[in-house]
């Protein structure tokens, strides 16, 4: 279920949407580049992907799973991050009903950076469903950097000192890249095929919106792209993981905090590097890790691409995006991702 307002409103172009942010005169939840469909080319790219990496999601999702039967012995409801954590949590309720959970459920809400988490979804949640607090996991699909790893545990430490239903602030991720996830399946940067979508994998809905349409008393807002319905492979993609679940193993989650601290390091280091290398402004301008990336590539103002192998097929589909918009590929062997997407600096 999406705890999402759906609202009109009218889109800008990504030049005038960057320029707006970098300047500080509009923040990015309230501003949205027009979406489109992709192409044959894009589309079997995105499929070759589900088909290479469907069972090991599947795994993945499973040991999710596993672990939230462990630890939630009562009731189970998942409140995934949308947009990337939809798909994720979608198939983790699938997950969980398959291993006898019939109770559990699946909302869909908003977090921002800067702004917190949705509240009226979280009450709408707890008060009006009914959901017991102790049950509540966080998930989405992944992290890079953690900037919204940090920001739900802001938001849900601010929540937690003024609302009288105590929740655990822990996230949990398929792939935590930055070692900046309580729970994690991996923290390998692969091509989690959802992430290279946007609307399509994800409900038909745009990322969350909170603008002037948005109430005191509203969830969050998006905008629902129903003209992309004949194109929309949300389903399908469930329906494709979903199908391996039966005939795979769920792992225990190892991730002790010596090899978290580690994939943080790396991180840091990495990131630090990036920066002194080519000269960036802004830590929000460099986007570690294939998905984040490929969000680059689809909706912001990419200035340059740097990739571990250009020949890897996960990031096939990135030097497509790079091709047509002419932006420059950089290999670096060295890097401990598959990819990096760096913003252009308008300033």
């Amino acid at each position: 279920m999406f705890l999402l307002k759906p609202i009109g409103m009218d889109r800008v172009d990504v030049a005038t949407k960057e320029r707006w942010i970098q300047s500080g005169q509009r923040h990015y939840s309230e501003l949205l580049a027009p979406e489109r469909v992709p192409n044959p080319r894009y589309l079997s790219l995105f499929e070759a992907l589900t088909a290479r990496y469907a069972r090991r999601f599947a795994k993945e999702i499973m040991s999710l799973a596993d672990h939230l039967l462990k630890t939630r012995p009562r009731q189970i409801t998942v409140a995934s991050l949308a947009r990337a954590g939809t798909p994720v949590g979608a198939l983790l309720a699938r997950a969980l009903r398959g291993l006898g959970r019939v109770d559990v459920r699946h909302y869909s809400i908003s977090i921002i950076r800067d702004r917190g988490i949705d509240e009226n979804a979280l009450k709408f949640i707890l008060r009006r469903e009914g959901r017991e607090p102790a049950g509540l996991a966080f998930v989405d699909g992944w992290t890079a950097k953690g900037v919204i790893a940090e920001e739900l545990r802001r938001a849900l430490r601010r929540w937690n000192a003024r609302q009288p239903e105590p929740l655990d602030e822990s996230l949990h991720v398929v792939s935590d890249i930055g070692g900046v996830a309580d729970v994690a399946a991996t923290d390998d940067d692969y091509a989690i095929p959802s992430g290279i979508l946007n609307a399509t994998v994800s409900g038909l809905t745009s990322r969350s919106i909170l603008n002037a349409a948005i109430g005191p008393d509203d969830f969050h807002g998006c905008v629902f792209y129903a003209e992309f319905a004949p194109h929309d492979r949300s389903r399908w993609f469930l329906d494709q993981v979903a199908g391996y679940f039966t005939h795979v193993e769920p792992e225990a989650v190892r991730y002790d905090s010596d090899r978290r601290s580690e994939r943080r390091r790396l991180m840091l280091e990495f990131l630090a590097g990036v920066h002194a290398r080519y000269r960036v402004a802004d830590r929000n301008f460099i986007k570690p890790g294939v998905a984040e990336a490929t969000r680059v590539l689809l909706r912001r103002l990419p200035d340059l691409l740097l990739l571990r192998d250009p020949e890897h097929p996960d990031v096939e589909h990135l030097r497509l995006l790079a091709g047509e918009k002419q932006i420059p590929v950089v290999a670096d062997p060295a890097m401990p991702l598959q990819a990096t997407a760096l913003i252009k600096d308008l300033s």
